[in-house]
């Protein structure tokens, strides 16, 4: 495959070198788990994202997890409350939910953005909803004022799945001053999965937030409860980021923008250079607005241009092809229909997309798109 989708090798290897002495440091350290490295990952990330507080976890999903069961704990929320989610999103979004008790409340995307449409949230909330969890879907931010202003005027609590979008910034400011997703609602989750724009060389995530409180219950729920040793104030897990992981994702975080402006670069370079009249381009939104996890593309022959691509050396994937509401695990929701939703899943396609990727890569991708016969 000439050009495959992502090849994790090679958007390592820049970091190569500072990556093997981090490496280096930690073990020679003799401290693996919650060390220093993991606290100085958390103080970066604040620092970046203009917050207060983040909580290093074992993974993305269980930041989500965890984000959600700490206000239960702490009485925000109870089982069988409601959480307005987008009917697009991965299924770890939904697990988020459902694992806590808590009721998922699909509500369709949108057709231009892909990402939740803001504009259905305030007829979907209930007596029952506590929670919008806006998905910054392949990189690009969803927020605006309307969203702030259904949570002011009914009570509810923003929070974010932030695991596609590290980096991307709003022009409208979020609840706390900050404009990078992330840090624009209540709380969010990160994932650091070696995929992402931030990826670490394992599992890896992050509960993000500007409230001590659920701060302080996330880390002790992802340390079996505990926040004074042999002590548990909750039935917690374990989740906890290894040192390992937050020595790495501090190497890449310092080259966090400048990958994400080649990102950008070749995202143009791909509009511009598409010309199938088939083909639905995705929209850039305005500055930072997008960091292009995935390009994603549409097309009403999906699964045909991605056979011919793959024979031309081209790897695609599709980021998803069941909406979640459609997955048997949720089958009390299987006879739910969310047109649009279901419209995008039969119809995107990811193309190549990394720092290491060239305007020359994608140009000639784009030629190879170009001579599809449809």
């Amino acid at each position: 495959m000439k050009y495959p989708q992502l090849s994790l090798q090679q958007a390592n290897e820049p970091y190569m070198a500072e990556m093997k002495a981090a490496a280096a440091e930690v073990i020679e350290g003799g401290w693996y788990i919650r060390g220093k490295y993991v606290a100085q990952l958390e103080e970066r990330l604040c620092d970046y994202l203009g917050c207060r507080y983040a909580v290093a976890t074992g993974n993305g999903l269980d930041a989500l997890r965890l984000m959600l069961r700490a206000y239960i704990e702490l009485g925000v929320m109870r089982p069988g409350d409601e959480v307005i989610v987008p009917a697009n999103t991965y299924v770890a979004s939904v697990l988020a939910i459902t694992d806590n008790g808590l009721v998922p409340v699909f509500v369709e995307p949108s057709v231009d953005t892909y990402n939740l449409d803001t504009s259905l949230v305030e007829q979907a909330v209930t007596p029952r909803t506590r929670a919008v969890m806006v998905v910054h879907l392949y990189g690009r931010a969803c927020w605006d004022e309307s969203l702030k202003t259904v949570a002011r005027r009914h009570g509810l609590k923003i929070v974010e799945d932030n695991a596609q979008a590290f980096g991307a910034v709003s022009s409208v400011v979020g609840l706390h001053g900050s404009h990078h997703t992330g840090a624009l609602g209540d709380a969010s989750g990160q994932s650091f999965y070696p995929t992402k724009n931030l990826g670490a060389l394992g599992d890896a995530g992050a509960v993000v937030t500007d409230d001590k409180e659920l701060a302080d219950v996330v880390r002790a729920l992802g340390n079996y409860g505990s926040s004074v040793r042999y002590v548990n104030d909750y039935k917690g897990v374990n989740s906890r980021m290894d040192d390992l992981q937050a020595a790495f994702l501090s190497v890449k975080l310092k080259y966090l923008d400048e990958d994400n402006r080649r990102r950008a670069a070749v995202a143009r370079t791909y509009t511009d250079s598409i010309r199938h009249e088939r083909l639905i381009l995705p929209q850039a939104g305005g500055e930072g607005e997008h960091i292009w996890h995935q390009y994603v593309v549409r097309c009403g022959e999906r699964d045909r241009l991605m056979r011919y691509l793959e024979a031309e050396g081209v790897g695609t994937l599709i980021h998803y092809p069941i909406p979640p509401h459609k997955q048997r695990c949720y089958r009390e929701y299987n006879n739910l229909h969310f047109p649009i939703a279901e419209q995008l899943a039969g119809e995107v396609l990811s193309l190549p997309m990394s720092a290491y990727l060239t305007e020359s890569d994608a140009r000639e991708i784009a030629a190879i798109i170009n001579r599809f016969d449809m």
